[in-house]
């Protein structure tokens, strides 16, 4: 079989990942995920394709962060029909990341369209609906770790354990070649996971390969010790609660905001907090999201399976508040008392976050708690490059509030993260392509892994195609 890779998403930079692989004519999507940064460049990338989505046969999802399934509706209002693999909790969290999308994208063209039309434009469509999201979500089969399946004919796949958060897979193909030949092996990383994370599993061993495609979101750059990051969240409440403020938590409502909530239930539990401050969860889609959590224990670690046999609800901690209501939402303006709120989205830019930053971020008591990586050009981002002022809303808000880091919560890898999981291929991979990394960051890793052995290292541009012997 003559197979190809071709490079689309999250090539050189961090979000929108989507990977083609083109055997004998037909083609898999490896991830179909949503670009995020500014705004013309985002608007551009997400309406484009490198094929017709019709030529699409199957697509194979690593997990459901929006970065990588949010621009599924999209792929089938334009025509694919094929089948979309994921592991169970990923179809169930994707679908209501994908509903959630399309509210956005609504609400969004709705917002622009008001200033469209007084300054005489055109208005704007959606970049997809509510049918699109639920047209997506029904082509979706599930399919649990470590059990191969076929994709197309002659092409097998299995999901492996990435870490990275509930349902998080890696994908390892099997290419069947000419008679005598052995397949050819091909492993994506999806979003690779680090060892010790709350909640979820440590990542297996990447699956011996010839070809590996490897996220390098941090390459380069080494993150705090997951162990410790529970010790500092708790020094960030104390601290804020005797300063008398708020904790202001921009998260990503799926993963994130579920791991912030169990750990500061067990900070309770162990009596590490000066006292007990209301934790509100401020989003929809957490709540939901919080519900699959709790409908998937089997994806659980040993230490969360044990937190939840001695709490019975792990998520439950005293003081939680879940809100789904918009005025439930607002109410929380007028509350002055300390508290800590986690609402989406997590790189500040869309969603109901930019309310709660407008409303605490000139009121030095107040903390801005960042726990996920900030892509370029997004407000996130310019708070942990400690900005004097931020625009919001389009007006200007000075930063008075403490802006605290804690990027041991990130659940991809850090560079000696990667650089273990990698270098045990050394000497059998023939290649590595270095994906989902700004040029900074994969350069970074590319030269460590050639410093371990691992030289036929590849840092693929968009649009770039290798073919695979």
């Amino acid at each position: 079989m003559q197979t190809r890779l071709r490079f689309h998403g999250a090539a050189r930079e961090v979000t929108g990942s989507m990977h083609l692989l083109e055997v004998n004519g037909r083609t898999i999507a490896l991830d179909c995920g949503l670009f995020h940064g500014r705004r013309s460049e985002a608007n551009a990338k997400n309406q484009s394709f490198p094929c017709h989505p019709q030529r699409i046969d199957a697509v194979i999802l690593s997990h459901a962060h929006i970065d990588h399934c949010g621009k599924l509706p999209r792929l089938v209002r334009e025509g694919f029909e094929g089948p979309i693999y994921a592991t169970p909790p990923t179809c169930d969290l994707a679908d209501i990341m994908l509903a959630d999308s399309a509210h956005i994208q609504y609400e969004d063209a709705l917002y622009w369209n008001k200033k469209r039309v007084r300054r005489g434009d055109p208005p704007i469509e959606p970049l997809y609906t509510a049918d699109d999201a639920r047209d997506a979500v029904r082509l979706f089969q599930r399919r649990p770790l470590n059990e191969t399946f076929e994709v197309l004919p002659g092409v097998r796949a299995r999901f492996v354990e990435a870490g990275h958060m509930l349902g998080s897979a890696m994908i390892h193909l099997e290419i069947d070649r000419d008679a005598g030949r052995p397949p050819l092996r091909i492993t994506y990383t999806g979003d690779l996971g680090r060892p010790n994370m709350e909640i979820l599993c440590d990542p297996e061993p990447i699956p011996e390969c010839d070809y590996l495609i490897c996220e390098s979101t941090y390459g380069g750059r080494m993150t705090a010790d997951a162990e410790n990051m529970r010790d500092q969240l708790a020094e960030v409440i104390n601290r804020t609660v005797e300063r008398g403020g708020k904790i202001i938590v921009p998260s990503f409502a799926v993963g994130r905001t579920q791991v912030l909530i169990y750990d500061y239930h067990v900070l309770q539990v162990r009596k590490k907090l000066i006292r007990e401050i209301p934790v509100i969860i401020d989003s929809p889609l957490a709540v939901q999201a919080t519900e699959i959590f709790r409908r998937h224990p089997e994806y659980y670690d040993r230490e969360a399976q044990a937190m939840r046999r001695l709490t019975g609800d792990m998520f439950a901690a005293n003081g939680c508040e879940y809100i789904s209501n918009v005025e439930q939402s607002k109410a929380l303006h007028d509350r002055h008392e300390p508290m800590m709120i986690l609402s989406a989205s997590g790189m500040c830019e869309v969603g109901r976050i930019l309310h709660h930053l407008k409303n605490n971020i000139e009121n030095p008591q107040n903390t801005i708690l960042i726990v996920g990586y900030q892509a370029a050009h997004t407000l996130g981002r310019r708070l942990v490059e400690k900005a004097k002022e931020v625009k919001i809303f389009g007006e200007m808000y000075q930063v008075r509030a403490k802006v605290k880091v804690l990027n041991g919560f990130s659940s991809h890898a850090n560079a000696a993260e990667l650089l273990k999981a990698i270098t045990p291929l050394a000497g059998r991979v023939r290649q590595v392509f270095l994906v989902h990394g700004e040029p900074d960051q994969a350069g970074a890793l590319a030269a460590s892994l050639a410093q371990n052995g691992v030289p036929s290292v590849t840092i693929p541009e968009p649009g770039q195609s290798v073919r695979m012997e």
